[in-house]
């Protein structure tokens, strides 16, 4: 059974797959989002990291939106691609499922559009290679 999702399109393997502790849960039973935006900042920074062939620098966060609570014993797969493509930049659509039940639920709880700059020797932005 799925909540909150439909229609589900097939999905590549997830970029993360996390289990929330003990100590990211805060006073309603909830992870912490600043938890969870840290899981996706990791997330798309791999995925930014391969298409930059270097160090990228997250440098906005874009449409963030919590849809629904992340609980504990909840397992997270952190999905991430690439939405947009810049000069030095380049937007990647994350989004968080939330495996509960003992995998008989899947729950969207978040997503966001990540801009991340390709990064050059000196920290400063650098073109980023050919597609």
């Amino acid at each position: 059974m799925i909540d909150g999702i439909h229609n589900l399109p097939q999905r590549p393997d997830p970029i993360l797959r996390v289990v929330p502790a003990p100590a990211d849960i805060n006073s309603n039973g909830h992870i912490f989002g600043g938890w969870v935006l840290s899981q996706m900042d990791i997330a798309g920074g791999i995925v930014a990291a391969r298409i930059a062939q270097g160090p990228t620098a997250t440098v906005a966060i874009e449409a963030m939106e919590f849809i629904a609570p992340i609980l504990l014993r909840d397992i997270i797969s952190v999905y991430a691609h690439l939405e947009r493509r810049g000069r030095t930049s380049m937007g990647i659509r994350i989004e968080v499922i939330a495996t509960r039940d003992q995998g008989e639920t899947e729950v969207k709880v978040t997503e966001g559009l990540f801009t991340f700059v390709a990064l050059d020797a000196n920290h400063r932005p650098r073109p980023l290679p050919p597609a």
